[in-house]
């Protein structure tokens, strides 16, 4: 009798097992879905803040939503023992998730296209204007554009020359079309000019 309620409770465990480790998997899959399909903005947050969020917003479910979730499955079926409804409905709240990461992801997806379009329109006028424009010394860093999105529809984009701390940097807003191009007297490179610095 003894070894049979051993066997009983050993096995109950190992059925309620698997919730932490699932809480790992899905960090890792959540992070890395959260920078290949953003949910919001242009872009990824980059995979070390995709996994951090992942790992808070799934903590959240863990500690709060799990436990709710293992007492409506334990007036389901008042033989299981508490700790397994937990781990049970911890497990299907934290797949349920990354479904939900996915949808929101793959709705999203229209977005963060139209914004790389956007991103290559200004691009290939901005390359145009200092074709045409700018001094020689900028002309064979062409490829090498620098762009800082300021705002819906405005860049400032830079072309590096051979002193690395002046750039010739126009405007662009592509709530036009062709986007409009406007020269930016202020020669500090898009690094510098982010962080204020002079």
């Amino acid at each position: 009798m003894a070894e049979t309620l051993w066997a009983s409770r050993i096995r109950w465990r190992l059925r309620g097992a698997k919730l932490w480790p699932t809480f790992i998997a899905v960090v890792l899959i959540e992070g890395v879905l959260l920078q290949l399909l953003p949910v919001s903005e242009d872009h990824g947050p980059g995979l070390f803040a995709a996994i951090l969020l992942a790992g808070v917003a799934n903590l959240v479910l863990v500690a709060v939503a799990a436990p709710l979730a293992g007492r409506w499955l334990r007036r389901r079926h008042p033989t299981m023992p508490k700790v397994v409804a937990t781990d049970r409905a911890g497990v299907a709240l934290l797949l349920a998730g990354v479904v939900v990461v996915v949808i929101l992801g793959l709705a999203h997806r229209p977005a963060v296209r139209a914004a790389q379009d956007d991103l290559a329109a200004q691009a290939a006028q901005a390359r145009r204007y200092f074709v045409n424009q700018a001094p020689a010394q900028y002309q064979e860093n062409l490829n090498h554009l620098s762009t800082w999105k300021q705002g819906p529809n405005l860049y400032r984009t830079c072309v590096a020359g051979a002193d690395p701390e002046r750039a010739f940097c126009v405007f662009v807003n592509t709530d036009q079309s062709p986007p409009g191009v406007t020269r930016d007297h202020d020669q500090r490179p898009n690094a510098e000019a982010m962080h204020g610095g002079r």
